[in-house]
């Protein structure tokens, strides 16, 4: 199986906000990379290293809030863990979150801090969030 299209961001440094399709209470993500072996280009520096995931209030054209719930300082940012992509690990790398946040929210953030080396950018190749989706009992997955 193809692990699909590289999303590069150039760089070793980046950051996505992925809007997910209804609000959820996250409870984990999961990070795809090809291996070194399984790389059409032979090497998987391209592939992140360190990375946050955290969600955030964000507003839209118009004054839309698109995102649901600051924390209670007031921080447009909830720090839902710190993590590190192991190259030498299985391509699909699952980073349980911090669970503490009993709340739901509409947009994650994916902060990628370093890569594996690759000096010129650095290639997502798949995200899912796990969660709980409000006002269910069934456990959601999203893809991007």
């Amino acid at each position: 199986a193809s692990p699909g299209y590289c999303w590069p961001f150039q760089g070793s440094q980046s950051e996505v906000l992925i809007r997910l399709p209804t609000q959820i209470e996250p409870t984990a993500v999961t990070i795809l990379h090809p291996s070194k072996i399984s790389s059409q280009l032979g090497t998987a520096s391209s592939a992140p290293r360190d990375f946050t995931v955290s969600v955030s209030l964000c507003r839209g054209t118009g004054g839309w809030n698109l995102a649901v719930g600051l924390d209670e300082k007031g921080k447009d940012r909830t720090l839902l863990g710190t993590f590190t992509y192991v190259m030498q690990k299985e391509p699909t790398q699952t980073f349980l979150l911090e669970n503490g946040i009993p709340r739901a929210f509409r947009f994650l953030k994916l902060v990628i801090q370093s890569n594996w080396g690759k000096p010129g950018y650095t290639c997502i190749y798949r995200v899912q969030v796990y969660g709980k989706a409000v006002g269910t009992n069934a456990l959601t997955e999203t893809h991007m």
